[in-house]
């Protein structure tokens, strides 16, 4: 066990004077960690093209049978997915429900799962499971046990650093264990939607039954996005922990997303994102960006040299090539005529119920599209113990470009209260 601490200690102190040489001399040899360890990385002006490019490069990308839809850049990953997050849109697709090895991106579901369930005042104490629960070489702030964190410092450590054992630990302080944590985090894949996912570990190591879709993560990412203390640890660039009862030193983290801004691959309007990476995996990245009104978001799996020059090519094609439309819905009221039998069921409301939206739809589409070319599309989702909802879809093509929901007048006051992002 002293073995063992002496190691990680030294490990530490390297990767202190790494982030020094991150931050301070751009262009020289820099140790970044991922999820499996420490890998060499030289800084250059741009992700290089390989050469030859990889298999899937000449894979086509969904979107592109649509017609009237922009063609799509040709990516190195396997999969990915561009989706503008309030309206819902996908403005790119490539095999999105294809099953992959997440690696640490799995980490936006396990602190949001943190954000809804705990109190960033509680404090976190590092158990002997956790701390010494991972692979010696695995990413890690080499927290030791009986080590006592904020649940702040925690998540930005399993944010920003990426790191597995306290990882480990905020499933243990959730949940009680990490088999009942994972347990929470499939069934909050499948209140989002996931029909493709399963994980089996909070953290993204290596496991056969931990998998996921580009389709499903934009699904999780775009919740996480609009949880406002998810959104304060993702887009955090430095953050530091001074000494703890277990640590001497500050600890300094620098987040590993390089397309924020001051970073190696910069790109305007980028906002946060989460890293990934294990020889199984390959590079899989999350990214949220905004330019204007419209806010997306990126999800590119099983890639190459951190996945940056896919994303990049995607964001380029989403911000260039699409715009967000108004429908112009009227926020007046709608009814709907009850069946006999109904109206008593329903808290004996009448013959006819009124529906409102809590504010105004927008779709997102290609340039030149304009909103009478649009499919209106509704759903009453019916309920015989709450209140009922329309859902109006939208599509052009016959691909949903957006959404809105009315809803029962009781609902509507709690509904204005929410921001819309």
């Amino acid at each position: 066990m002293l073995e063992m601490k002496k190691t990680r200690l030294r490990k530490w102190i390297c990767g202190i004077l790494c982030i020094g040489l991150t931050v301070s001399q751009p262009g020289v040899l820099y140790a970044e960690e991922n999820s499996e360890g420490y890998e060499e990385t030289e800084v250059t002006e741009a992700t290089p093209t390989p050469i030859p490019h990889t298999e899937a490069y000449e894979e086509p990308a969904e979107t592109d049978a649509l017609k009237g839809w922009p063609t799509a850049p040709k990516i190195e990953g396997k999969s990915a997915i561009l989706m503008d997050m309030q309206t819902g849109s996908i403005l790119y697709s490539k095999n999105p429900d294809e099953k992959l090895y997440p690696a640490s991106i799995t980490k936006i579901m396990t602190t949001l799962l943190a954000c809804e369930n705990l109190d960033l005042k509680d404090k976190l104490v590092m158990s002997e499971s956790a701390a010494y629960g991972i692979e010696a070489n695995s990413s890690s702030i080499y927290a030791d046990t009986g080590e006592e964190f904020t649940m702040e410092q925690a998540l930005m450590a399993v944010m920003l650093e990426s790191a597995n054992e306290v990882s480990l630990a905020v499933a243990e302080k959730t949940s009680g264990s990490v088999k009942k944590f994972v347990e929470l985090m499939n069934k909050r894949a499948r209140q989002l939607g996931c029909t493709n996912t399963h994980f089996n570990n909070p953290n993204g190591l290596p496991d056969k039954q931990h998998f996921t879709t580009a389709s499903d993560m934009a699904k999780i990412a775009a919740a996480a996005w609009y949880n406002p203390l998810f959104r304060k640890f993702t887009s955090r660039i430095l953050y530091e922990i001074p000494p703890t009862n277990k640590f001497g030193e500050t600890r300094y983290f620098l987040n590993h997303h390089k397309m924020m801004e001051g970073r190696d691959y910069a790109y305007e309007g980028v906002m946060g994102g989460k890293t990934g990476y294990t020889n199984e995996a390959g590079s899989t990245l999350v990214t949220y960006a905004k330019r204007g009104e419209m806010r997306l978001v990126v999800v590119v799996m099983g890639s190459i040299n951190g996945a940056y020059g896919d994303t990049a090519s995607l964001l380029d094609y989403g911000f260039q090539n699409f715009q967000k439309v108004s429908m112009k819905v009227n926020l007046n009221k709608t009814t709907r005529r009850n069946l006999p039998c109904e109206k008593y069921l329903l808290r004996n409301n009448g013959n006819d119920m009124a529906f409102y939206y809590p504010h105004q739809i927008y779709v997102t589409v290609p340039k030149g599209i304009t909103s009478d070319q649009m499919e209106l599309r509704k759903t009453t989702e019916k309920s015989v113990i709450g209140p009922w909802r329309v859902l109006n879809e939208y599509y052009y093509e016959d691909h949903m470009v957006g959404s809105g929901v009315q809803y029962e007048k009781e609902l509507l006051s709690e509904l204005l209260l929410k921001p819309l992002f």
